[in-house]
């Protein structure tokens, strides 16, 4: 199974980046867009993983929310990945208070411990809204339209819980399976 550890998205956050993305959806660029209902923030990608190493990812869940309380987050500006020049991936950046790079530390360094390989680059707090499709180019001018389409976003919302996912890749694209989740109080 394909596991993921994440922050889904508050009200109004969510529904501000929905927004942006049905409208996004309708350009005609090369890209494999999210579901409206798959909009979170990933803390920790593990990739495929067996059955019984799931028990030790939910305890390294369960230790690194303690104590957390809530995050406040704010959509920040739209761009791509890993820049606007090649862009494979488009995203929203999220601003957030501590808690959220005190979290992803937590969970980086708890799943290093029982195995799992570091991330090796920064965390960089963002929601992803699609991906270029393989073998494909985005329109020149296509990172800059969703800069200026993200450029009024401004939802504030405070996340309430992080979730173990697993993503079933189906004919629509995946779709994210809550396995457990913890509360951010």
């Amino acid at each position: 199974m394909r596991l993921f550890i994440a922050v889904p998205l508050p009200s109004p956050i969510r529904e501000q980046a929905g927004s942006l993305l049905r409208k996004l959806r309708e350009r005609d660029w090369p890209v494999r867009w999210v579901q409206d209902d798959g909009l979170h923030i990933t803390l920790k990608f593990f990739g495929e993983v067996t059955s019984d190493r799931l028990d030790a990812i939910e305890e390294v869940l369960g230790r690194a929310a303690v104590g957390i309380g809530g995050i406040g987050l704010r959509l920040g500006k739209g761009g791509a990945f890993p820049d606007a020049r090649r862009p494979r991936v488009l995203q929203l950046e999220i601003e957030s208070e501590p808690g959220l790079e005190v979290l992803q530390d937590r969970l980086e360094r708890g799943s290093t411990e029982i195995g799992f390989a570091p991330e090796g680059r920064p965390f960089i707090p963002h929601v992803t809204l699609g991906r270029v499709r393989e073998g494909h180019r985005l329109p020149a001018e296509a990172v800059r339209e969703l800069e200026r389409i993200a450029d009024g976003l401004s939802a504030r919302a405070r996340a309430d819980r992080v979730v173990l996912f697993e993503s079933r890749l189906g004919p629509s694209g995946p779709a994210y399976v809550e396995r457990s989740a913890h509360g951010l109080p």
